[in-house]
């Protein structure tokens, strides 16, 4: 987000923060989802909350006689604020709502202590899309109804993942909002680990790494980076050796395959 969108989401977030101290956090993170689908659903409502010439109090108004009780207090709030902000687009009033959505899954995740539980099943899981195809089609399937993908995922998950693991992932299947599954969970995966202001690092290597391997590496990314750095670890045996890591821009390549890949680059110049 840029511009008036930016401080609005800053605006928004200081709302959440105020907010959750009493919510239920889960309830609240579905309640903003379905508030963001609504107004991706409803074209006239969301350019009407958005529109930054019409009157706060007026677009308060009408998210309160469409939400009052349909919404637990928290959520209401929460988009009240949104809908008092300024945004420099339209379609950045639901991306706010489903972002603070998933801010408060991630609280949820961390007063469960199981917020390392959810970046691992969240990159995992888009891992298992990858490399199940059929599962895939099935889960991005636009003609397959909600409530089967809903079924689907209960059988997949259930007992397998934290909950708010669940939430997050449904919320990226049912609700993809113009999005590839990956990109969705990706997304998802950095904003939960913001919830600490961490940093995600995907790091490839021929065989798992050990703890011993896992700690010193986060160490030296700690290090580098001037702040913690959550590591997800993918096996892939066509690295031959060593191992890569990308954290956001940032890309590290110590395998053979990179080395020889280098090679051929200068042989070829």
């Amino acid at each position: 987000m840029r511009g008036l969108s930016r401080t609005a989401l800053t605006e928004v977030e200081e709302r959440f923060n105020t907010a959750a101290v009493s919510a239920d956090l889960g309830a609240l993170a579905e309640e903003l989802f379905a508030v963001a689908d609504l107004l991706d659903r409803e074209h006239g409502l969301r350019r009407g909350l958005s529109d930054p010439s019409r009157p706060a109090e007026q677009k308060e108004s009408v998210v309160r006689s469409l939400l009052q009780g349909k919404v637990g207090d928290a959520a209401l709030e929460i988009t009240v604020a949104a809908v008092r902000a300024k945004w420099s687009r339209a379609g950045d009033l639901p991306d706010a709502l489903e972002r603070i959505g998933v801010m408060s899954a991630a609280a949820e995740a961390e007063s469960d202590r199981r917020l390392d539980d959810v970046e691992d099943e969240l990159f995992r899981f888009g891992r298992i899309l990858a490399a199940n195809p059929e599962l895939r089609r099935a889960l991005a399937d636009l003609a397959v109804p909600a409530e089967r993908k809903r079924d689907l995922l209960a059988t997949l998950l259930a007992g397998k993942a934290a909950p708010s693991t669940i939430r997050l992932v449904t919320q990226v299947v049912v609700h993809p909002r113009g999005r590839s599954l990956e990109s969705a969970l990706e997304e998802f995966g950095w904003i939960v680990a913001r919830a600490r202001e961490r940093l995600v690092g995907v790091v490839r290597s021929a065989v798992p790494l050990t703890q011993q391997q896992k700690q010193r590496l986060a160490a030296w990314l700690r290090a580098t980076y001037g702040r913690d750095v959550h590591l997800n670890v993918e096996v892939d045996p066509k690295v031959l050796g060593g191992f890569s890591v990308r954290v956001g821009d940032d890309y590290i390549d110590t395998t053979i395959a990179g080395r020889i890949e280098e090679v051929r680059r200068r042989l070829a110049g």
